[in-house]
């Protein structure tokens, strides 16, 4: 009997003796176990003063390239935007004249606006536009409607607080274009965008919009042509024509400046959007097509200034309406056809211009 105590106690010895050494071994492998996993094998972003055993976050560095990854678009993008924002002209003009298209636009539009900017109800008002370089001489193209009716212009250049004097040269108000010239601006600091082709694009390539936004001098907006088949009215005589759509946000401020293709070079300029009734963008702008820039540059750059070099499209001097507007009643009575076209009004002919200026401000059509 004392013997089988003995195995018993024994066996129950040794038992709590293997349940102990279980347990140590278990609490030095869980000691050792940061040690083990914080092992790394040299490299160049391992630091030097790292010891063996010392916990070293996995990513407690990044690389300098993993940092600024960016997708292809996103390069190319910023690429543009840096090679061409040089060239871009913030505009800020006064207007002494309230009658003027410009200035009952820019009524017009506050008063679609759901908030207030604060401009004065009377007196001399301000405005902002966009415009760009298109020559190193200084030549500036922007919209008409930005400059129509200005009696001060000054311009900005891109990264400097100090203003230069401009003066219109030449507007085509049919096309809402202008070219003006600055006074003063070191020919170093003149940066022409070159101009692309409006025949060569599609639907789907990127546009990147630049300009000065609600007074937000040098903002860069991205999208794409979304159609090359709209027809809008155009100019301060509403005519339609053909236009550049894009989905690039465009806002009050950037009328006037460049709409450019992943090239860098201008396809369009910005001259208005549909807002829906809110007074920004809801995500269809119009441009004009460099195109048409490019046909009537010669033109404007001939310009001397004032009234004269002001571009006149030709016209028949006739207002024309569709016989189906009229009724039924109103057909019978004046004997017209159900469909066609009828004279609603015929304006006045202006005065021959001398010889020398006969033709000279016809622009192409």
């Amino acid at each position: 009997m004392n013997r089988t105590l003995s195995i018993l106690a024994l066996t129950s010895t040794l038992a709590l003796g293997a349940l102990v050494g279980y347990d140590l071994r278990d609490r030095a492998l869980d000691r050792a176990a940061p040690a083990a996993t914080t092992t790394t094998s040299p490299s160049a972003s391992t630091p030097a003063a790292v010891t063996s055993g010392q916990m070293v976050p996995a990513l407690a560095t990044t690389p300098a390239s993993e940092a600024r990854a960016r997708t292809e678009s996103e390069a190319n993008t910023v690429q543009v935007v840096k090679a061409r924002r040089d060239g871009l002209v913030y505009i800020s003009v006064t207007e002494s004249d309230e009658g003027s298209a410009q200035a009952q636009l820019r009524q017009r539009l506050q008063q679609q606006l759901p908030f207030n900017f604060g401009l004065p109800d009377s007196g001399p008002r301000s405005g902002t536009g966009s415009g760009f370089f298109v020559t190193s001489s200084g030549d500036i193209i922007t919209n008409n409607h930005v400059v129509e009716g200005a009696s001060d212009i000054t311009i900005r250049l891109h990264g400097s607080a100090k203003t230069y004097k401009a003066e219109v040269v030449a507007r085509a108000p049919d096309f809402d274009l202008a070219l003006i010239r600055a006074k003063g601006v070191p020919a170093a600091q003149i940066k022409p965008i070159p101009l692309g082709d409006s025949d060569a694009l599609d639907v789907g390539l990127k546009a990147i919009a630049m300009g000065a936004p609600f007074g937000l001098d040098f903002s860069v907006s991205e999208g794409i042509i979304s159609s090359l088949e709209r027809q809008v009215a155009v100019g301060t005589r509403e005519v339609e024509q053909k236009v550049i759509q894009t989905d690039a946000a465009i806002n009050p401020g950037n009328s006037g400046g460049p709409l450019l293709n992943s090239a860098g070079q201008v396809i369009g300029v910005n001259t208005q959007i549909l807002t829906g009734g809110i007074g920004q963008s809801a995500g269809v702008g119009f441009a004009i097509p460099v195109n048409t820039v490019k046909k009537l540059l010669p033109q404007l750059q001939a310009g001397k200034g004032g009234e004269d070099a002001v571009i006149q499209t030709p016209s028949l001097g006739i207002v024309l309406a569709e016989l189906g507007d009229l009724g039924e009643t109103q057909r019978q009575r004046a004997q017209l056809p159900a469909s066609g076209a009828w004279s609603t009004a015929c304006l006045k002919a202006a005065p021959p211009r001398p010889p020398a200026y006969r033709g000279r401000w016809t622009a192409p059509t």
